[in-house]
Protein backbone atom coordinates (compact mmCIF):
# COMPACT_ATOMS: atom_id res chain seq x y z
CA UNK A 1 0.00 0.00 0.00
CA UNK A 2 2.81 2.43 0.86
CA UNK A 3 4.55 1.74 -2.44
CA UNK A 4 1.39 2.36 -4.44
CA UNK A 5 0.63 5.49 -2.43
CA UNK A 6 4.11 6.85 -3.09
CA UNK A 7 3.69 6.26 -6.83
CA UNK A 8 0.38 8.15 -6.84
CA UNK A 9 1.96 11.03 -4.90
CA UNK A 10 4.76 11.20 -7.48
CA UNK A 11 2.20 11.38 -10.30
CA UNK A 12 0.46 14.29 -8.62
CA UNK A 13 3.68 16.12 -7.76
CA UNK A 14 4.98 15.91 -11.33
CA UNK A 15 1.69 16.94 -12.88
CA UNK A 16 0.94 20.51 -13.93
CA UNK A 17 -2.59 19.98 -12.65
CA UNK A 18 -1.39 20.17 -9.05
CA UNK A 19 0.02 23.66 -9.57
CA UNK A 20 -3.02 24.75 -11.58
CA UNK A 21 -5.33 23.65 -8.76
CA UNK A 22 -3.28 25.54 -6.17
CA UNK A 23 -3.42 28.65 -8.35
CA UNK A 24 -7.18 28.27 -8.94
CA UNK A 25 -8.02 28.09 -5.24
CA UNK A 26 -5.66 30.97 -4.48
CA UNK A 27 -7.44 33.02 -7.13
CA UNK A 28 -10.84 32.13 -5.70
CA UNK A 29 -9.77 33.16 -2.21
CA UNK A 30 -8.37 36.43 -3.55
CA UNK A 31 -11.65 37.18 -5.34
CA UNK A 32 -13.54 36.68 -2.07
CA UNK A 33 -11.13 39.13 -0.46
CA UNK A 34 -11.83 41.59 -3.28
CA UNK A 35 -15.55 41.33 -2.53
CA UNK A 36 -14.90 42.10 1.13
CA UNK A 37 -12.74 45.02 0.06
CA UNK A 38 -15.63 46.37 -2.02
CA UNK A 39 -18.21 45.80 0.74
CA UNK A 40 -16.14 47.88 3.14
CA UNK A 41 -16.88 50.91 0.97
CA UNK A 42 -19.65 50.83 -1.69
CA UNK A 43 -17.92 53.64 -3.56
CA UNK A 44 -14.97 51.37 -4.08
CA UNK A 45 -17.35 48.82 -5.59
CA UNK A 46 -18.38 51.43 -8.14
CA UNK A 47 -14.79 52.39 -8.88
CA UNK A 48 -13.86 48.72 -9.35
CA UNK A 49 -16.63 48.28 -11.91
CA UNK A 50 -18.84 46.16 -9.66
CA UNK A 51 -21.97 48.12 -10.51
CA UNK A 52 -23.91 45.00 -11.45
CA UNK A 53 -23.43 43.52 -8.01
CA UNK A 54 -23.46 46.75 -6.05
CA UNK A 55 -26.90 46.10 -4.58
CA UNK A 56 -25.88 42.68 -3.32
CA UNK A 57 -22.58 43.96 -1.99
CA UNK A 58 -24.06 46.81 0.01
CA UNK A 59 -26.48 44.40 1.70
CA UNK A 60 -23.61 42.44 3.23
CA UNK A 61 -21.18 43.20 6.00
CA UNK A 62 -17.41 43.20 5.75
CA UNK A 63 -16.40 41.22 8.82
CA UNK A 64 -14.78 37.91 9.68
CA UNK A 65 -17.99 35.81 9.88
CA UNK A 66 -19.08 37.01 6.44
CA UNK A 67 -15.64 36.44 4.92
CA UNK A 68 -15.30 32.94 6.38
CA UNK A 69 -18.77 32.14 5.02
CA UNK A 70 -17.61 33.27 1.56
CA UNK A 71 -14.58 30.99 1.82
CA UNK A 72 -16.85 28.04 2.63
CA UNK A 73 -18.91 28.89 -0.45
CA UNK A 74 -15.71 28.91 -2.50
CA UNK A 75 -14.97 25.38 -1.31
CA UNK A 76 -18.55 24.30 -2.02
CA UNK A 77 -18.39 25.47 -5.63
CA UNK A 78 -14.72 24.73 -6.26
CA UNK A 79 -14.99 21.45 -4.38
CA UNK A 80 -17.62 19.99 -6.63
CA UNK A 81 -15.94 21.17 -9.83
CA UNK A 82 -12.19 21.26 -9.15
CA UNK A 83 -12.14 18.37 -6.67
CA UNK A 84 -14.11 16.49 -9.29
CA UNK A 85 -11.61 17.27 -12.05
CA UNK A 86 -8.73 16.18 -9.83
CA UNK A 87 -10.48 12.91 -9.02
CA UNK A 88 -11.29 12.27 -12.67
CA UNK A 89 -7.63 12.86 -13.58
CA UNK A 90 -6.34 10.48 -10.90
CA UNK A 91 -8.66 7.65 -11.95
CA UNK A 92 -8.90 8.33 -15.67
CA UNK A 93 -5.31 8.93 -16.67
CA UNK A 94 -4.37 5.23 -16.56
CA UNK A 95 -6.87 4.57 -19.35
CA UNK A 96 -6.11 7.70 -21.37
CA UNK A 97 -2.35 7.03 -21.18
CA UNK A 98 -2.98 3.31 -21.84
CA UNK A 99 -0.94 2.28 -18.82
CA UNK A 100 -3.75 0.47 -17.02
CA UNK A 101 -2.60 -3.00 -18.19
CA UNK A 102 0.92 -2.34 -16.95
CA UNK A 103 -0.46 -1.11 -13.63
CA UNK A 104 -2.70 -4.13 -13.13
CA UNK A 105 0.08 -6.53 -14.13
CA UNK A 106 2.08 -5.52 -11.06
CA UNK A 107 2.02 -7.88 -8.04
CA UNK A 108 -0.12 -5.38 -6.15
CA UNK A 109 -3.74 -5.93 -5.03
CA UNK A 110 -6.21 -3.88 -7.02
CA UNK A 111 -7.81 -2.80 -3.77
CA UNK A 112 -4.53 -1.18 -2.74
CA UNK A 113 -4.36 0.71 -6.05
CA UNK A 114 -7.89 2.08 -5.66
CA UNK A 115 -7.36 2.87 -2.00
CA UNK A 116 -4.16 4.77 -2.76
CA UNK A 117 -5.91 6.80 -5.45
CA UNK A 118 -8.75 7.76 -3.12
CA UNK A 119 -6.31 8.61 -0.33
CA UNK A 120 -4.26 10.85 -2.64
CA UNK A 121 -7.37 12.70 -3.78
CA UNK A 122 -8.42 13.18 -0.16
CA UNK A 123 -5.00 14.55 0.81
CA UNK A 124 -4.94 16.77 -2.27
CA UNK A 125 -8.38 18.22 -1.48
CA UNK A 126 -7.37 18.73 2.16
CA UNK A 127 -4.28 20.66 1.06
CA UNK A 128 -6.36 22.91 -1.20
CA UNK A 129 -8.83 23.53 1.63
CA UNK A 130 -6.07 24.47 4.07
CA UNK A 131 -4.54 26.71 1.41
CA UNK A 132 -7.87 28.52 1.09
CA UNK A 133 -8.17 28.96 4.84
CA UNK A 134 -4.57 30.08 5.36
CA UNK A 135 -4.59 32.56 2.50
CA UNK A 136 -8.01 33.75 3.65
CA UNK A 137 -6.63 34.56 7.10
CA UNK A 138 -3.80 36.59 5.55
CA UNK A 139 -6.16 38.54 3.30
CA UNK A 140 -8.59 39.13 6.15
CA UNK A 141 -5.85 40.59 8.34
CA UNK A 142 -4.61 42.78 5.50
CA UNK A 143 -8.14 44.13 5.03
CA UNK A 144 -8.47 44.80 8.75
CA UNK A 145 -11.83 43.02 8.99
CA UNK A 146 -13.65 43.43 12.30
CA UNK A 147 -15.24 40.65 14.35
CA UNK A 148 -12.14 38.55 14.95
CA UNK A 149 -12.33 36.00 17.74
CA UNK A 150 -11.07 32.48 18.31
CA UNK A 151 -14.63 31.14 18.41
CA UNK A 152 -15.50 32.85 15.11
CA UNK A 153 -12.43 31.48 13.35
CA UNK A 154 -12.92 27.96 14.72
CA UNK A 155 -16.55 28.03 13.64
CA UNK A 156 -15.52 29.21 10.18
CA UNK A 157 -12.83 26.55 9.95
CA UNK A 158 -15.29 23.87 11.01
CA UNK A 159 -17.75 24.95 8.31
CA UNK A 160 -14.95 25.02 5.75
CA UNK A 161 -13.74 21.52 6.63
CA UNK A 162 -17.21 20.00 6.71
CA UNK A 163 -17.99 21.53 3.31
CA UNK A 164 -14.74 20.10 1.92
CA UNK A 165 -15.43 16.63 3.37
CA UNK A 166 -18.91 16.56 1.83
CA UNK A 167 -17.51 17.74 -1.51
CA UNK A 168 -14.87 15.00 -1.49
CA UNK A 169 -17.42 12.32 -0.64
CA UNK A 170 -19.55 13.43 -3.58
CA UNK A 171 -16.75 13.57 -6.16
CA UNK A 172 -15.94 9.91 -5.51
CA UNK A 173 -18.88 9.27 -7.84
CA UNK A 174 -16.80 10.78 -10.65
CA UNK A 175 -14.05 8.28 -9.89
CA UNK A 176 -16.56 5.54 -10.60
CA UNK A 177 -17.61 7.28 -13.82
CA UNK A 178 -13.96 7.62 -14.93
CA UNK A 179 -13.36 3.94 -14.23
CA UNK A 180 -16.46 2.65 -16.02
CA UNK A 181 -15.93 5.08 -18.90
CA UNK A 182 -12.25 4.12 -19.08
CA UNK A 183 -11.03 7.69 -19.30
CA UNK A 184 -11.92 11.33 -18.86
CA UNK A 185 -14.79 11.97 -21.29
CA UNK A 186 -17.66 10.11 -19.59
CA UNK A 187 -16.62 11.35 -16.17
CA UNK A 188 -16.40 15.00 -17.26
CA UNK A 189 -19.83 14.69 -18.85
CA UNK A 190 -21.16 13.25 -15.59
CA UNK A 191 -19.59 16.17 -13.72
CA UNK A 192 -21.27 18.77 -15.94
CA UNK A 193 -24.66 17.07 -15.74
CA UNK A 194 -24.42 16.78 -11.97
CA UNK A 195 -23.51 20.44 -11.49
CA UNK A 196 -26.36 21.46 -13.79
CA UNK A 197 -28.87 19.32 -11.90
CA UNK A 198 -27.64 20.65 -8.57
CA UNK A 199 -28.31 24.22 -9.72
CA UNK A 200 -31.77 23.41 -11.07
CA UNK A 201 -32.88 21.39 -8.08
CA UNK A 202 -31.61 24.06 -5.68
CA UNK A 203 -33.62 26.72 -7.54
CA UNK A 204 -36.70 24.51 -7.21
CA UNK A 205 -36.18 24.45 -3.44
CA UNK A 206 -35.12 20.83 -3.04
CA UNK A 207 -31.36 21.33 -2.90
CA UNK A 208 -31.25 20.26 0.74
CA UNK A 209 -32.28 16.76 -0.38
CA UNK A 210 -30.11 16.42 -3.52
CA UNK A 211 -26.66 15.22 -2.39
CA UNK A 212 -24.61 17.22 -4.90
CA UNK A 213 -26.38 20.45 -3.89
CA UNK A 214 -26.01 19.90 -0.13
CA UNK A 215 -22.50 21.44 0.28
CA UNK A 216 -23.60 24.63 -1.46
CA UNK A 217 -26.81 24.89 0.59
CA UNK A 218 -24.88 24.21 3.79
CA UNK A 219 -22.30 26.90 3.01
CA UNK A 220 -25.04 29.47 2.42
CA UNK A 221 -24.89 29.93 -1.36
CA UNK A 222 -28.65 29.58 -1.69
CA UNK A 223 -29.35 32.36 0.79
CA UNK A 224 -31.87 32.38 3.64
CA UNK A 225 -34.74 31.30 1.39
CA UNK A 226 -33.34 27.79 0.96
CA UNK A 227 -34.55 25.11 3.43
CA UNK A 228 -31.73 24.13 5.81
CA UNK A 229 -29.87 20.89 5.34
CA UNK A 230 -31.17 18.19 7.64
CA UNK A 231 -30.29 14.63 8.55
CA UNK A 232 -31.66 13.36 5.24
CA UNK A 233 -29.31 15.59 3.25
CA UNK A 234 -26.20 14.69 5.24
CA UNK A 235 -27.10 11.01 5.14
CA UNK A 236 -27.53 11.15 1.37
CA UNK A 237 -24.04 12.66 0.99
CA UNK A 238 -22.46 9.92 3.10
CA UNK A 239 -24.34 7.19 1.26
CA UNK A 240 -23.20 8.54 -2.11
CA UNK A 241 -19.57 8.57 -0.94
CA UNK A 242 -19.65 5.09 0.60
CA UNK A 243 -21.51 3.57 -2.34
CA UNK A 244 -19.22 5.21 -4.92
CA UNK A 245 -16.04 4.04 -3.17
CA UNK A 246 -17.38 0.50 -2.79
CA UNK A 247 -18.59 0.39 -6.40
CA UNK A 248 -15.28 1.71 -7.74
CA UNK A 249 -13.36 -0.88 -5.74
CA UNK A 250 -15.67 -3.66 -6.98
CA UNK A 251 -15.32 -2.51 -10.58
CA UNK A 252 -11.51 -2.49 -10.48
CA UNK A 253 -11.50 -5.95 -8.91
CA UNK A 254 -14.01 -7.59 -11.23
CA UNK A 255 -14.28 -5.70 -14.51
CA UNK A 256 -12.67 -7.10 -17.62
CA UNK A 257 -9.69 -4.82 -18.31
CA UNK A 258 -9.31 -5.13 -22.08
CA UNK A 259 -7.01 -2.19 -22.76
Amino acid sequence: MLAVLWVEVLKVRRSRLSWVSLLAFALGTTVMGLIMFAVQDPERARSLGLLATKAQLTQGTADWPAYLALLAQTIAVGGLVLFGILTIWVFGREFSDRTVKDLLALPTPRGAIVGAKFLVTALWCALLTLETFGLGLIIGFLLGLPGWSAATVLHGLGRLLLTAVMAWLLVTSFALAASIGRGYLAAVGTLFVTVFLAQIIAVLGYGHLFPWAVPGIYSGIGGPDQPPVGIAGYTAVVLVGVASIAATLAWWRNADQSQ
